[in-house]
């Protein structure tokens, strides 16, 4: 049966006091969007044009046109006179998504080496505001602040061309990220051990070490998100 959509809830692109509100199209995208990111609409998930016009707010013509929007970017799937359906993460996109994740950070693991003072303390930033989210229960937080932190490591490498494409596969890992937590709370904190030892192979100096730590903690996502961790 199709699901009845919650609320909306406030957006953590929130507008600031006097802020021109955006079309209404745009707010049912970023609506739907971060309810599939986050997993308040699991894959399987059929939702309606109704149903997603009374939660927003709005009429059915922005719904068809987010819902448009939405079934290229490959999250959902229409179908006439019935809804959208929330795809759900494949075994093939876990592992693809995995392969190219391994491909770029291990690369830009090497890179960072030797680190710069900026970098390092944008990443001990970024860990510190982790155990905060982590402490406060806020999975969906943390799990972008832990593609935050790969992402930094990413862009320091000084390539556009793989900073790109590693972009591309935000919405992806943002999704397994809250699904792996989820599933296995426990790997909240193992998560964050390791951006530490990473963070700390970094400082060091140890590029063999960094890329070390990066192909086993990237590794790890495919075996937790498929269920098979043991």
């Amino acid at each position: 049966m199709p699901a009845s959509p919650p609320a909306v809830k406030p957006s953590a692109h929130s507008l600031a006091p006097g802020a021109k509100r955006p079309p209404a199209a745009e707010r049912v995208y970023t609506h739907i969007k971060e309810a599939v990111l986050e997993r308040r609409y699991e894959g399987g998930t059929l939702l309606t044009e109704g149903d997603l016009a009374e939660a927003t707010g709005v009429s059915r013509t922005p719904v068809r046109e987010a819902l448009l929007r939405l079934e290229v970017e490959g999250l959902i799937k229409l179908y006439p006179k019935k809804g959208a359906l929330v795809l759900a993460v494949s075994a093939q996109e876990i592992a693809d998504v995995v392969e190219t994740r391994l491909l770029v950070e291990e690369f830009a693991a090497r890179k960072a080496v030797p680190a710069s003072a900026q970098l390092i303390e944008r990443l001990e930033e970024l860990l510190d505001e982790q155990r905060q989210l982590a402490r406060d229960g806020d999975l969906a937080a943390v799990s972008v602040k832990d593609r935050c932190f790969h992402a930094e490591i990413v862009r320091n490498a000084g390539n556009d061309i793989l900073s790109r494409l590693y972009d591309q596969l935000r919405d992806r890992q943002l999704r397994m990220g809250v699904a792996v937590m989820e599933a296995h709370p426990d790997r909240i904190a193992a998560n964050i051990t390791e951006h530490g030892e990473l963070l700390d192979a970094i400082r060091s100096g140890d590029a063999d070490g960094a890329a070390q730590v990066v192909r086993r903690h990237v590794s790890r996502v495919k075996v937790l998100v498929r269920g098979e961790d043991r």
